[in-house]
């Protein structure tokens, strides 16, 4: 039987809401406000830190000094807390596999498309199609069911990316192969959400992070050596950007976004991204000088909108508590 996204089981199985699976009855009502919003600002900012922090460095020395020093500071907090200790050498391997294709393959990806000249906004379209693929693959991958009305803000949302998105290509000055860059990136952090959805133990986000962290610091080296990008510049801007991507971008965006893959359902969330593509052009406007017009602005509006409508669709408790998705 297909199971509807969104609708989350409680965690305890007695179905009043108030387990661990979902948004909690005795959770503050803001923490259903601002955990998303800030999900949505600190993962757009990565967009806008890689246009400003690439300008006088390459894009593999500021990744490799984003991601190194945090890997060991999260190794000793986590081993600190006990979070390393009994886990499988199966599900290390999987959260492995996952680190390296939602958080290595999708960065090196957005910053190469940064760098190769497609506009910031443009780039986040890797975030905004995300909810139409996920929503068109997780029937049969992982036997869930979209509802109507969600598909409906699916819909409402993509009309919204189409005009943000197409407002900028006039002004961009990217090659044609460059605009393949950020679909890449699309797809893997696609596979890589949908290899924690296919199921493993659920383990504490603390412990997902370090693993994805720490792969992806490890592969960062790898490719900074054979590119000679290892040694970063002396300059502070450098230093200051690395830490502002180190501590938004990452631990702030992938914490949050595992964190509430957990409780709002995969459609749910990846509705949130639809935020994205307008929130980075609205600050590619008013930080770098994109392009924002009125076909902009009215973009803006359809992705907040279609991004309610999943959202909303997904609350609504139609099925069984035994039909609800588990989304641990």
């Amino acid at each position: 039987m297909t199971k509807p996204i969104g609708v989350l089981s409680d965690g305890d199985g007695d179905g009043d809401g108030d387990g661990e699976g979902g948004w909690s009855g005795r959770a503050p009502g803001v923490v259903t406000v601002l955990a998303p919003a800030g999900f949505v600002l600190a993962w757009s900012s990565g967009f806008t830190i890689a246009a400003v922090a690439t300008v006088d460095a390459p894009a593999t020395t500021l990744l490799l000094w984003r991601f190194l020093p945090l890997a060991v500071l999260l190794v000793v907090v986590a081993a600190t807390r006990g979070r390393l200790r009994g886990v499988p050498g199966v599900e290390l391997g999987r959260q492995a596999v996952i680190g390296l294709l939602a958080q290595f393959g999708y960065v090196v990806f957005v910053y190469a498309a940064v760098g190769a000249g497609v506009a910031t906004g443009s780039t986040a379209l890797v975030d905004a199609v995300q909810p139409l693929v996920v929503a068109t693959l997780v029937g049969p991958l992982l036997g869930l069911r979209v509802r109507g009305g969600q598909w409906a803000g699916l819909g409402v949302g993509a009309v919204g990316v189409v005009l943000v998105v197409g407002s900028q290509l006039g002004g961009s000055d990217a090659p044609a192969w460059a605009w393949a860059l950020p679909a890449l990136a699309m797809a893997s952090l696609i596979a890589g959400t949908l290899v924690e959805r296919r199921g493993g133990a659920e383990l504490p986000v603390l412990t997902t992070l370090t693993v994805h962290v720490s792969v992806t610091a490890a592969a960062l080296v790898l490719l900074a050596a054979a590119t000679g990008t290892l040694v970063p510049p002396p300059s502070p801007s450098f230093w200051v950007a690395t830490v502002l991507s180190a501590l938004v971008p990452t631990l702030a965006a992938y914490g949050l976004y595992w964190w509430l893959l957990r409780r709002l359902g995969v459609t749910a969330l990846n509705a949130l991204l639809f935020l994205v593509a307008p929130t980075t052009a609205a600050s590619g406007a008013l930080l770098l000088g994109e392009p924002l017009t009125a076909w902009t602005l009215a973009g803006f509006v359809l992705s907040g909108a279609g991004s309610a409508l999943v959202l909303a669709g997904g609350r609504r408790r139609r099925a069984p508590v035994g039909e609800a998705l588990a989304t641990a």
